[in-house]
């Protein structure tokens, strides 16, 4: 886990609260699939990503979820505090905007999956041709990277890069999206050209990061809201396996998703209760798609073609 949570009381938000009620210099509600989550900090740079990244919620709607986000000397590095109960997140000294993201999400995950059936997959979601293609995997795997090589292709269009919300309806199971803009990498356009130019060399954070809007290089109607998934392909990127492209059982599949935490480091609450939740989803999710192992040692242009194969789809340079 890249930065650690540890579960509060009640009574300890409270504390916490009061302690940061001082420093809030800026309130901010967004919408993320349904939940209004607000963010307090003093953190103007922060403040802005934010805003560019999700999209905005009535200042006059109750908020659902709260995270307070501070540099704290008296706190440990990378820090999160959580409340279960009011759905109020505490960071502390967490630099990396990806992460503050993440938490966001990992929170309205938490308030979906319990509340409306609904549950969450940290992973990148496309639509070619009325069809949806998850890509999971662990950090590194080329999650990314391969999103934005399917949309070089005019057909293909984009749920989410990193992260979407599922639901069952009957024999299908829908994937939303949630977020306004995208917060990608700098060297993305070293590997596919055509996004270079989406955001000044100097609008780079110190993570070589920035929230970008892809629109401006896919088009307005290529970033969709919803989609039904038909294809999951998992990503690992292991040198000493031989084996590139596997399809999986639905079992082999439940196995991978148990073993690796669901392939979601960012899930705020771990106990017996939500491992039923989420497994029932997994079960949900791997009966209604084709599932398939991808090892992505080969280079990036490698394994889109093999993506591409999989989907039917023509073969780009």
């Amino acid at each position: 886990m890249p930065y650690t949570v540890t579960l509060i009381t009640p009574e300890k938000k409270e504390e916490l609260a009061e302690r940061c009620a001082p420093r809030v210099k800026y309130e901010i509600k967004s919408e993320i699939f349904g939940c209004c989550i607000k963010l307090l900090s003093d953190d103007r740079v922060l403040l802005e990503k934010w805003q560019e990244n999700f999209y905005p919620m009535s200042q006059n709607i109750r908020s659902h979820g709260r995270l307070y986000v501070f540099t704290d000397l008296s706190c440990g590095d990378d820090m999160v505090q959580f409340d279960p109960y009011s759905k109020t997140a505490f960071l502390f000294n967490i630099s990396y905007y990806g992460w503050v993201k993440s938490i966001a999400l990992g929170l309205c995950g938490d308030i979906l999956e319990d509340e409306h059936g609904i549950s969450s997959v940290h992973g990148a979601c496309v639509d070619v041709g009325g069809k949806g293609l998850a890509m999971v995997g662990t950090s590194g795997a080329g999650k990314t990277t391969q999103t934005y090589g399917l949309l070089r292709d005019p057909h293909a269009r984009i749920i989410s890069d990193d992260w979407f919300f599922t639901r069952v309806f009957g024999p299908e199971i829908l994937a939303y999206g949630s977020e306004r803009n995208f917060y990608i990498r700098q060297d993305l356009s070293l590997i596919w050209k055509e996004f270079g130019g989406l955001v000044a060399a100097d609008e780079y954070d110190a993570d070589g990061r920035a929230v970008a809007n892809i629109r401006w290089v896919v088009g307005k109607g290529r970033l969709l809201p919803l989609t039904t998934l038909s294809t999951i392909i998992i990503l690992k990127r292991d040198a000493t396996d031989p084996q590139v492209l596997t399809p999986l059982e639905k079992r082999e599949a439940f196995n991978l998703f148990a073993r690796n935490g669901y392939f979601n480091p960012h899930l705020l609450v771990k106990d017996s209760r939500k491992d039923a939740l989420r497994e029932r989803y997994i079960s949900d999710l791997i009966d209604r798609t084709d599932c398939y192992l991808l090892n992505t040692t080969g280079t990036p242009k490698e394994t889109q073609q093999r993506i591409r194969t999989i989907l039917g789809m023509p073969v780009c340079g």
